[in-house]
């Protein structure tokens, strides 16, 4: 099957592909998201912090039929107390993480993927079948400390890692949000590593000098899960310069859907952002990168919930209207198409 007739094929059954999802890590902090969505948000009762809005059936409710799903380890903070200190630490953490799929793959909830024929397979597979096709999984590592040397990376490429972002907060590897700065030295053998092995970078949350240092070493680069900074400004999302670089090479963009990265000055407990906002953003970021580099990062179980994202985008299920936003001629592009092209291309 060819790209453009693989394309047709995922319009038709209105496929979504998400840029980001941190379905293991969520696991962890003991969520089960193989229970029904309702089922999932009265266990944990209406005082939650967070209203829950993704789990398995949600996501094939949404005919979410890929996405990249985090290896992500939770350095320690105020909040976090029991987060890892060193890179032995991070490590057992990602590994962990990598075990849960590997647990819900066998329990027929996922499939883990490596980008090219498999995710185009899959995407045919799910086109025929998407009642009881598994969720289509691309490993994403985001925040490179789970990586203890560079050496490491063939053994996490082995494993299923295609994508690595260096940086979460600032990593021994890059600087990140809040932590202005460039690459370590340990940080520019990682991304040779990463170019030789062909692993693509993740620039969501480097620093903005890391960005630029980074894709000088590894120009396959994406942004799983980020916005335009010229619409909200802080150093979590990206100057147009850089949303440019990325278009120009053949990247794509994430849309992350968080009010607070959608509408600059929003706080938690306001009132839910409109659709409007979301649809001013993905136009920015067209405007800039190109319709063909944006998609879909939704981080919806990035440590927010339902009050915590726009109107009318109340789980998972509502992925797909996000594409609605949009031009006519664009929509199946950010609804899957541009992901699938990227995932699908040749790769060395």
């Amino acid at each position: 099957m060819t790209l453009p007739e693989l394309l047709d094929v995922v319009s038709r059954a209105g496929l979504v592909i998400d840029g980001h999802l941190d379905l293991a890590y969520n696991a962890g902090v003991g969520r089960d998201l193989t229970l029904p969505l309702d089922e999932l948000r009265s266990r944990e009762g209406p005082g939650a912090r967070d209203i829950a809005t993704v789990t398995f059936g949600s996501l094939r409710a949404g005919r979410v039929a890929v996405c990249l799903g985090t290896l992500f380890a939770m350095p320690r903070t105020d909040t976090s107390p029991d987060g890892y200190t060193d890179a032995d630490g991070a490590h057992a953490q990602a590994l962990a993480q990598l075990n849960q799929y590997r647990r819900w793959q066998d329990a027929g909830h996922v499939r883990l993927l490596v980008p090219g024929a498999e995710v185009a397979a899959h995407l045919r597979a799910y086109a025929r079948d998407p009642e009881t096709t598994p969720l289509g999984v691309v490993l994403l590592m985001e925040g490179a400390d789970p990586i203890r040397t560079p050496a490491e990376l063939p053994s996490w490429v082995k494993q299923g890692v295609r994508v690595v972002g260096p940086s979460w907060r600032g990593t021994r590897y890059a600087g990140g949000t809040g932590v202005p700065g460039g690459l370590s030295a340990v940080g520019e053998e990682l991304l040779d590593a990463m170019r030789e092995h062909g692993v693509t970078l993740d620039a969501s949350h480097l620093a903005e000098q890391s960005f630029w240092e980074a894709i000088e070493r590894q120009p396959d680069v994406i942004a799983s899960h980020s916005n335009a900074r010229t619409r909200v400004p802080t150093d979590r999302h990206l100057t147009d310069d850089m949303l440019r670089a990325i278009g120009e090479r053949g990247g794509v963009v994430g849309t992350v859907l968080y009010n607070g990265f959608l509408q600059a000055g929003w706080a938690r407990g306001e009132a839910r952002t409109l659709p409007q906002t979301v649809a001013a953003m993905l136009a920015h970021l067209a405007d800039v990168a190109g319709w063909a580099h944006v998609g879909l990062g939704s981080d919806m179980d990035g440590g927010f919930g339902m009050r915590e994202f726009p109107q009318g985008m109340d789980s998972a299920a509502d992925l797909g209207r996000v594409a609605d936003l949009v031009p006519a001629d664009h929509r199946a592009g950010v609804r899957a198409g541009n992901w699938t092209r990227w995932l699908t291309r040749d790769r060395p």
